[in-house]
């Protein structure tokens, strides 16, 4: 059995940035048993001495860091080096570099990166539009849309316009269904939006729905969970793809986030062309 580490995530600011990277570093490792416990708003010496306590009365205990106030930042790897904690620090050598090659000085400024400027509003808006346009509900401004996601059923439409609303992007999804129309409103988009067709592997969607079905304890949906029926509906939504000349993206075996970077590639060049 794998000897079990406790890993604390230790943040001057809310830990989402520290909280990704540790989600793409442990990925790397398919043995890595941990528990994690995370701190934020990690801004005095006290705080990390009460840290440091705890960790040293734990087995295997490693501390990944980010903390940009450069003070701190020697506090907390001194202390652990004393207390003989593995410390890791993400972010201190990246700005120390960064600083060295743009030939200025960081401000080490904790939650610096969420700041109130025009990106954040329009993050803000993004996430407004696409949340509002969820599922086909409301298409009538499709031309503000900045992308527009077609699919069957459990294609990732809605984790994956969330996802792309939070990198600033106005996502509208619409599912397709046998047998209805496509909106005529998709017909007079506007050049600038980016409609993509998402599909996956029949057997990969039946096992997702019946999961689906089992969780919702719905009754009478044979047809959306037989894979037959399945198979035709992803091979209608191929031919409308084909007919509409729109570019797919095939989902089975993709993350939200690696959907989303082929969509946003897709959308780029589309932009400049």
């Amino acid at each position: 059995m794998n000897e079990k580490y406790n890993v604390y995530l230790v943040s001057d600011s809310t830990g989402e940035t520290l909280d990704r990277i540790f989600l793409s570093l442990k990925s790397q490792f398919a043995n890595f048993n941990y528990d994690k416990k995370e701190f934020v708003f990690i801004r005095t010496e006290q705080q990390i001495d009460k840290i440091i306590r705890e960790c040293s009365k734990v087995k295997n205990s490693i501390i990944l860091y980010t903390i940009v106030e450069t003070k701190l930042a020697k506090y907390i790897s001194n202390k652990s080096e004393q207390n003989q904690v593995p410390c890791f620090g993400i972010l201190g050598n990246l700005i120390l570099s960064f600083s060295k090659l743009l030939n200025q000085k960081a401000i080490h400024k904790p939650s610096a990166q969420h700041v109130l400027d025009e990106d954040y509003y329009k993050r803000i808006e993004a996430i407004q539009f696409t949340m509002s346009h969820d599922d086909g509900k409301k298409l009538d401004d499709i031309e503000n849309a900045d992308i527009v996601l077609l699919g069957v059923s459990r294609t990732s439409k809605t984790p994956t316009s969330i996802y792309l609303a939070n990198r600033g992007y106005k996502t509208i999804n619409i599912p397709l269904v046998l047998d209805h129309a496509i909106p005529e409103v998709l017909k007079l988009k506007n050049k600038k939006t980016s409609v993509i067709g998402l599909f996956a592997d029949p057997e990969r969607l039946a096992d997702i729905r019946r999961n689906r079905v089992a969780i919702m304890r719905e009754n009478n949906v044979t047809k959306y969970t037989d894979v037959k029926a399945i198979r035709d509906e992803v091979t209608k939504s191929k031919e409308l793809f084909k007919k509409n000349n729109w570019p797919t993206i095939d989902v089975t075996r993709k993350s939200v986030e690696e959907t989303a970077a082929s969509i946003l590639k897709i959308y780029e060049i589309q932009k400049n062309r």
